[in-house]
């Protein structure tokens, strides 16, 4: 029987999270370069845009295999793979191209080593005062790494009989996490704190490492099985989405207030989990029926959900190039008006991936997964 791997269900309010989430980044990133004055304060907690995207990250590519394992029993690795190779590799790679082969492109001098983007592994030992090109590639390794381990994870899981056990395993993970960024903060930043290494170093050590970051996507995850398997837990979900939305934004106010200095012992070791759980709890809300957010319909939103990941690679080097640019002009390149067409920028860039990477990749993966059903 042919599989129709082109039919998807639309869940508007991740959408909305989505844009959020690019959102949040695009702000935090400007303030790395000439920005309005407001964007200080409005842009400093845009850091949780990543947190939102790895919460995400966590409920969706979750959530599509335990419906396959409903559905199958078991989970075809191969089909796994192939969607997600079509859908990061070939926008990834293109990037790769750009700061590669055009410095005008690089937003900073010095890249990593090209082995450590190639291999997903720039995360690691990441040196962001002299190496900060292309830095903002560390989330993808990680959601690369999560990639590749939870499938064979679940798989395992089905084999053996206890995937019963998995909202166990991710809150071992959430633990796991936690307990190391104490561990870090005692060991490695504490020696540092009134050095000129303590930002190298804290980046290094506590925010770069996927086994300091787990936290999003275990609290996704776990969302994505106990809405799947939990009906108890589904029902309340949707019988109360206002609801959730009101204590995920109470409680992400309470996260903020953790992380207002997001270097300090209580932010670095306890902050990435509030924001994951609050984030987690504002998910549920936009899976609930019953809320706002799974009911609003905005074209928008769904744009700019759907240039999220393109928007996400090229955005430094296009408004570096933008601002550049400008300057040359003589316009002034820290006003409004430079963000302005900046933003603009980076969505026309989003738009240029999708017509000219994501879609011919996204044509090609279909043929390719139709002609494997076909076979089996």
């Amino acid at each position: 029987m042919q599989t129709n791997y082109n039919s998807s269900e639309r869940l508007y309010g991740l959408d909305h999270l989505r844009a959020l989430a690019i959102v949040l980044v695009l702000l935090y990133h400007y303030r790395a370069f000439q920005h309005p004055a407001w964007l200080d304060t409005l842009g400093r907690f845009g850091w949780t845009g990543v947190d939102l995207f790895f919460v995400l990250s966590g409920y969706l590519i979750s959530r599509q295999l335990f419906k396959e394992i409903e559905k199958s029993g078991s989970i075809s690795l191969k089909i796994f793979f192939t969607k997600r190779f079509f859908r990061i590799i070939p926008p990834y790679c293109f990037t790769l191209a750009l700061y590669f082969s055009f410095p005008f492109f690089r937003e900073r001098e010095a890249l990593s080593s090209f082995w450590k983007f190639i291999t997903f592994t720039q995360n690691y030992g990441l040196d962001v005062i002299n190496r900060g090109t292309f830095s903002h590639a560390w989330s993808l390794c990680i959601e690369e790494q999560f990639y590749l381990f939870l499938p064979c994870m679940l798989l395992v899981a089905v084999k053996a009989k206890v995937l019963r056990y998995t909202v166990f395993f991710t809150a071992f993970l959430i633990i796991f996490s936690l307990t190391a960024r104490f561990i870090i903060w005692k060991d490695f930043i504490v020696p540092v704190l009134d050095t000129e290494d303590f930002w190298k170093v804290w980046y290094m050590e506590m925010y770069y490492p996927t086994h300091t970051r787990m936290d999003g996507l275990a609290v996704g995850v776990t969302v994505s099985y106990l809405m799947q398997y939990s009906s108890q837990f589904k029902n309340a979900v949707h019988n109360n989405g206002n609801k959730l939305f009101i204590l995920g934004a109470i409680l992400l106010g309470i996260s903020f207030w953790i992380c207002n200095d997001q270097v300090s012992e209580e932010a670095s070791v306890f902050g990435f989990t509030f924001v994951a759980i609050s984030y987690g709890i504002i998910l549920m809300s936009s899976l609930s029926g019953s809320s706002f957010l799974f009911r609003s319909k905005s074209y928008s939103t769904t744009q700019i959900a759907a240039l999220s990941y393109a928007i996400y690679l090229s955005h430094k080097g296009i408004i570096h190039m933008i601002q550049y640019t400008l300057g040359q002009f003589g316009m002034n390149v820290s006003d409004n008006f430079s963000l302005l067409v900046c933003l603009a920028g980076c969505i026309a860039g989003g738009l240029l991936y999708r017509f000219m990477i994501e879609n011919p990749a996204s044509r090609l993966k279909y043929r390719i997964l139709n002609r494997t059903a076909e076979r089996d």
